[in-house]
């Protein structure tokens, strides 16, 4: 049978601001400040045999180097080793250290910032999506007469004569409309 909690042990709103700075993680100050100082503790968590054989079997299994980086150095920074500044500072040396650390051991890698395309390789859907777009196109163009100047006869016919009332327009309505 589960007890039920007492609604009255919540915590009183404004507490959390009231409590010693250091008791809690996010109230610590980060652990290192410096670039130098987060790159050396990287240096020596990366090249850990204990860390680096998960690394290196995630970069065989063709995980590029750059989310790696991102999530090492996104996790050190909500574990309070440094700040976010520092983060965006040593991320492309962390992708360096990965990459190195792939190099001597033998492992291909892909850094995860090569956007090139290869102009000779067009996918085959992107084709099929031109070509029904052309095609759409022709269609449309068939169906619609082009579009050419007014001959002055059409134009006196369209015009309506004095005997004909004018077509009324529907009255606006809403907050924003003007009374006539």
């Amino acid at each position: 049978m589960v007890k039920p909690t007492p609604l009255f042990d919540a915590p009183i709103p404004g507490q959390s601001l009231t409590a010693e700075v250091g008791t809690k993680k996010k109230k610590k100050p980060s652990r290192y400040s410096t670039v130098e100082e987060a790159f050396e503790y990287y240096a020596t968590r990366i090249t850990d045999p204990k860390i680096n054989d998960s690394l290196l079997d995630s970069l065989e299994m063709g995980t590029r180097v750059g989310p790696i980086a991102e999530i090492i150095v996104q996790t050190a920074v909500m574990e309070g080793i440094h700040t976010i500044d520092v983060s965006i500072l040593i991320l492309p040396v962390v992708m360096e250290l990965i990459a190195y650390v792939a190099d001597e051991a033998g492992i291909e890698y892909n850094m995860g910032v090569d956007t090139k395309i290869d102009q000779d390789k067009i996918p085959e859907s992107k084709i099929a999506l031109a070509v029904k777009k052309m095609q759409d196109k022709k269609d449309g163009d068939k169906e619609e007469e082009p579009m050419g100047m007014p001959s002055e006869d059409t134009l006196l016919e369209d015009m309506p004569s004095e005997d004909m009332p004018l077509e009324e327009s529907p009255q606006a309505s809403g907050i924003m409309s003007r009374k006539i």
